[in-house]
């Protein structure tokens, strides 16, 4: 499985491609905050943990950007709650 995970700003949103299909978190970003507003795993990518793979590179991401992160996805909302290691990133 080749995997690449990268920050789209062009299209505003953290892609994770597996296998030639890509997986991504949709944001919007101010100088100070990322918001997270949705994610998108295709239905090809069901049931291998991409999206758990994806969240948890997209929150690194956010971390090594230094800013603070606002949720409004309900699947990154989840995911941060089964990983409290992420909660200082909250704003």
């Amino acid at each position: 499985m080749s995997e690449a995970f990268r920050d789209n700003e062009a299209q505003s949103r953290f892609e994770l491609t597996v296998d030639g299909a890509t997986a991504f978190v949709v944001y919007r970003k101010t100088p100070d905050t990322v918001t997270l507003v949705h994610t998108e795993v295709p239905p090809e990518l069901g049931g291998r943990g991409i999206g758990s793979k994806l969240a948890r590179a997209t929150l690194e991401a956010v971390r090594a950007d230094g800013r603070k992160l606002v949720v409004k996805c309900e699947f990154i909302q989840g995911f941060m709650t089964k990983h409290p290691e992420y909660n200082d990133l909250l704003r």
